[in-house]
């Protein structure tokens, strides 16, 4: 099969469309053609190896100490069930999947064997294999962290880099819990925030949220660029203040891909996908998602 592998950490030109054995699944796995997959900013860290100083020996040991230990990348991917193990249960071939495989990467291929229990789950009928694998890794980190400060109906939320693949996930969830939301971002993707469903925007690039008075009853820096002080003094009283950088691994569940393919289904999640790209153009990819001009998430098509 084909498959994009990453040699050795470097620039996006390491990355390289490569002949590898085809997985062979478990009795418990099915192995899935895959259709689509994303970009994400971590794909982007471990390719790069850019980890920050106090956490570079333990990942070195165990992302890989010369090469990524898994060269195919790729945490989020979209398609069809192509073989089922022999103890597998809840699926069948034929069946639209889309799943998070994390750590174990794997995404960047024509397939991929994933066991049956793990984080993965049907395609609601009228969504594309584009758009449903462009919600897994922005969705359940916003439910892990929405978790995290026990958001609900009623709550003032805040989420500063609403625009990027974890806010525009959390725009939604929050107001789908009942939340006021305000999304922090650029003015050029201000209307963006606005279609699902912030109720106020504030330009970054104009005015500091923190010093506007308002407090809320959640921060949530869905990118990992604020400080702690600053977004502390726009906390209400016991309100919680939650960054994807620096509070722990993210904890995702099961039932939270399930939770997302009927958010999908009822019309309450949509994919915000900004560019599309194939899979050759795979190193063009990894440099824009490095940009930092993404908005939403970067699909590429598996052929």
């Amino acid at each position: 099969m084909k498959a994009i592998v990453c040699p050795k950490y470097g620039a996006p030109d390491v990355l390289q469309i490569s002949e590898v054995e085809k997985p062979v699944p478990r009795p418990n796995e099915i192995r899935v053609k895959v259709h689509a997959t994303t970009v994400t900013t971590g794909d982007c860290r471990v390719r790069a190896f850019n980890s920050p100083l106090s956490f570079w020996i333990p990942m070195r040991l165990f992302l890989g100490i010369r090469r990524p230990r898994q060269p195919i990348l790729g945490v989020e991917l979209a398609g069809e069930v192509e073989l089922a193990g022999q103890a597998v249960t809840q699926f069948k071939k034929g069946d639209r999947v889309f799943a998070l495989t994390g750590m174990r990467f794997g995404g960047y291929a024509e397939y991929a064997c994933l066991p049956e229990n793990s984080l993965v789950a049907p395609i609601p009928a009228h969504i594309s294999y584009e758009d449903a694998a462009a919600v897994a890794f922005g969705g359940t980190t916003s439910l892990h962290f929405f978790r995290k400060g026990n958001m609900h109906r009623g709550q003032k939320v805040l989420i500063y880099g609403a625009s990027g693949a974890v806010g525009t996930s959390a725009i939604q969830l929050a107001k789908h819990s009942g939340a006021e939301v305000t999304a922090v971002c650029s003015s050029a993707n201000a209307e963006l925030v606005k279609s699902l469903g912030a109720d106020y925007v504030i330009d970054y690039t104009k005015e500091n949220f923190w010093e506007r008075g308002e407090h809320y009853d959640i921060v949530f820096d869905a990118v990992g660029k604020s400080t702690k002080s600053a977004c502390t003094k726009a906390l209400a009283s016991g309100g919680r203040y939650l960054t994807v950088e620096g509070q722990g691994v993210v904890v995702e569940r099961r039932e939270d891909m399930y939770v997302l393919k009927e958010l999908m289904e009822n019309g309450s999640l949509k994919a915000v996908i900004d560019r599309r790209y194939r899979m050759e153009q795979i190193a063009e990819a990894h440099r824009y998602v490095e940009s930092g001009r993404k908005k939403g998430n970067v699909v590429v098509a598996i052929p």
